[in-house]
């Protein structure tokens, strides 16, 4: 396996975690958010597909999808549900990050921009809805 294919995988995995992520928060977060989780659940959707695309292309295996996930906050309200979010959020941050180091070409190169691109946006939105300040970071997706 091409270290390409093996970065799209782990970004692949971190979409799968996202939109379980998503799912579980939906039935807690605020009402005036929900519109806003069932755009961004869909951007992961749209995201996952590709990279399985680009996976594929390269002549790979997509990684399949847990049947669930332990997620890294107790989701019990509105809070907690947008701490979770921002956690899955820097996870695929994270992913896309090492996916633009390891990249062989310029198209994974381009999957990763963007998707650190997109992550980057709802990192911001998530960090704003919890009043962290500053709201956008410097690096998204550097280590801690």
């Amino acid at each position: 396996m091409t270290a390409t294919i093996s970065a799209l995988g782990a970004a692949t995995a971190a979409e799968n975690a996202a939109i379980f992520t998503y799912g579980v928060i939906t039935a807690f977060a605020a009402p005036a958010r929900r519109r806003t989780i069932v755009e961004q659940i869909s951007a992961h959707r749209a995201r996952r597909d590709a990279l399985e695309r680009a996976i594929t292309a390269a002549g790979g295996v997509p990684p399949a999808a847990p049947a669930g996930y332990t997620l890294p906050v107790e989701v019990t309200g509105p809070t907690s549900a947008a701490r979770a979010a921002l956690a899955a959020e820097n996870d695929c941050a994270r992913a896309y990050r090492a996916l633009l180091e390891q990249a062989e070409t310029p198209e994974a190169r381009r999957i990763g921009v963007d998707g650190l691109d997109d992550s980057a946006v709802r990192i911001a939105y998530w960090r704003a809805a919890l009043g962290i300040s500053p709201a956008t970071l410097a690096f998204p997706g550097a280590p801690a």
